[in-house]
């Protein structure tokens, strides 16, 4: 694990740390060693909740009914396999007449749903005024539909269980909750043609994602780019990587190679980068011609 030095603390890590898989591209492994704690802390909530269950003599099927979910998703929650959204948490509270017992275990249940090494990350964007992302492989997991999430957790070899499919699906759909804060970060796109046109999943599950990819870019806080692979100068050439600016004004850089991701906090580094994402953002086409772009994609399929 290499540590970069002159960092700033960032809330979910101790310091910018070259560590763990690819999050969005889901280049590395599955669950790991270093997830011990977070799955420590699923199964603690879940013994939690199965004591308040019986205590208040539910078995899971009517406990299910009454949350909206089935008995084998309460037992799946219940025995730590899977993470329940923080709307789930409180309405469990509810209907077990906890008083706040489980909803306590929010922060932390939210922040187990993550691989260590992107918990940072994950924490970052909940407090992000500013979010510059550059896409060179596949779509952000921010802007990524179910489906297209779920192709590209299939295509992962060695071949993940369907577990942890699931969680990885589950935490990268409560990220996209960035798009319903109020006020908003102000979100920027840049993604190069190659990724909008690689077909992961099939033609049925690239149409849904370039056509999600369109009502995104209508939201007033939003600007995508697209990079055409025409374009003869392009300073992304060093792969993708996502600029956040924390509400303090400290920018962060979060990137994904093969086998690794990295938290950058070095105050230099991150301005860099920032300046970086400038010029890749005047080498690509306008946010208008971008979209016009997707939507002739879009007809061609």
């Amino acid at each position: 694990m290499t540590e970069r030095t002159g960092a700033e603390a960032v809330p979910g890590v101790e310091a910018a740390v070259n560590v763990g898989d690819g999050w969005d591209s889901d280049d590395g492994g599955g669950l790991r060693p270093e997830d011990e704690a977070g799955r420590g802390v699923v199964t603690a909530f879940g013994q939690n909740m199965k004591t308040l269950r019986v205590r208040a003599g539910l078995d899971r099927e009517a406990f299910g009914k009454r949350i909206g979910y089935s008995a084998s998703t309460v037992a799946s929650y219940e025995q730590g396999r899977r993470v329940p959204s923080p709307r789930t948490i409180d309405r469990a509270d509810e209907v077990l007449g906890a008083t706040g017992l489980l909803s306590v275990w929010k922060e932390e249940v939210e922040k187990a749903q993550y691989p260590v090494f992107f918990q940072g990350m994950a924490a970052l964007e909940k407090e992000a005024i500013e979010l510059l992302s550059y896409s060179a492989l596949v779509f952000n997991g921010l802007v990524q539909t179910e489906e297209y999430m779920r192709a590209l957790l299939a295509m992962r070899r060695p071949a993940l269980d369907q577990e942890t499919i699931e969680q990885r699906v589950t935490a990268r759909l409560a990220r996209q909750e960035i798009f319903d804060r109020s006020p908003g970060p102000l979100l920027s796109f840049v993604i190069t043609e190659a990724v909008l046109r690689h077909r992961y999943g099939g033609k049925g599950v690239l149409r849904g994602q370039l056509e999600h990819l369109l009502l995104i870019g209508q939201k007033p806080d939003v600007e995508i780019q697209v990079m055409p692979i025409d374009c003869e100068d392009n300073a992304g050439v060093n792969g993708p990587f996502t600029v956040v600016t924390r509400k303090d004004g400290k920018k962060f850089v979060y990137a994904e190679t093969h086998a690794s991701s990295t938290l950058e906090t070095d105050p230099e580094q991150a301005a860099l980068a920032a300046a970086r994402y400038g010029i890749i953002r005047s080498q690509a086409l306008t946010p208008r011609e971008s979209l016009e772009f997707i939507e002739g994609l879009l007809g061609s399929l």
